[in-house]
């Protein structure tokens, strides 16, 4: 009898951890325009920043050459969405701060990697949106930021506007799980990475819990964006299940034919892959 009892309880653990990092697969019309697809990293954006990251110009390119794209929004000080990768402003900028620190006016006005012209600076979502919208399937991450509930209201607002095809991603869960309660029409994704890409920023219980999609159980994205080519054991059974895959992100000496089995959409930077594999 005892060790009955044990095989019945250590397969309802079994049981209990699939169903934990189990996702919610979206319906072939959500993921039909994103299979296959190679999405350009921050727009098509050039390696030496001549065409910076997440401007006007770098996605009206990848709507030329056809790709998909992949995009961040966050907010500025005064409240506007705008498109912008970093925390901070100090990678991009020959300014120092955090980017809710400062207006849209502000942003607007600094030079990206020393570049000036027209559709180089930090543009406004509802702009870049008006460049993708219908032309190019698009993923919009959302930044982590404590003002959460306000961007993801703005967000979705804009995209509510748009024809799409366009999705929402964030590795901050209450985000996802906010689409989820508030937009479950909507595809939402998961961002995630390895033990050690999460523990660079967060606790080590944190990172285990991340890398290993605990928060499934609350926030059951459709889809898991994973930056890593090593896959864990976690992210293969979740694959196992069915789950929607997207990989972040391919650089031009990344092992192609592996990714193209893996993984179900790409997202890739610095070279010009086929539109679709």
């Amino acid at each position: 009898m005892p060790i009955l009892i044990c095989c019945i309880i250590v397969l309802a653990m079994i049981a209990f951890y699939f169903f934990m990092i189990a996702s919610q697969r979206p319906d072939s019309e959500q993921t039909e325009p994103f299979q296959n697809l190679n999405c350009a990293h921050r727009g098509l954006y050039e390696k030496d920043q001549s065409v910076p990251e997440n401007t006007l110009r770098a996605f009206e390119r990848a709507v030329e050459h056809g790709y998909g794209v992949e995009l961040d929004v966050q907010l500025s000080k005064d409240g506007a969405v705008v498109v912008f990768h970093d925390d901070f402003v100090d990678r991009e900028t020959t300014y120092s701060g955090r980017v809710d620190s400062f207006t849209l006016e502000e942003l607007q006005a600094m030079s990206l990697f020393g570049t000036h012209g027209d559709k180089l600076n930090i543009p406004l979502f509802t702009d870049v949106m008006q460049v993708l919208d219908g032309k190019s399937p698009t993923i919009v991450e959302l930044k982590s930021t404590d003002q959460y509930v306000e961007l993801c209201e703005k967000t979705l607002a804009i995209l509510r506007t748009c024809t799409g095809p366009y999705c929402v991603e964030s590795f901050d869960p209450r985000i996802v799980y906010w689409f989820r309660k508030n937009a479950p029409d909507l595809m939402r994704g998961q961002l995630s990475e390895s033990y050690k890409g999460w523990r660079a920023t967060t606790s080590p219980l944190k990172a285990f819990a991340m890398s290993h999609f605990w928060t499934n159980l609350l926030t059951r994205p459709n889809f898991l964006a994973y930056g890593s080519m090593k896959q864990p054991l976690a992210l293969r059974l979740v694959r196992w299940q069915k789950a929607f895959l997207v990989y972040w992100t391919e650089e031009p000496d990344s092992d192609r034919d592996t990714l193209e089995q893996r993984y179900d959409c790409i997202i890739f930077e610095h070279f010009y892959p086929d539109q679709i594999y």
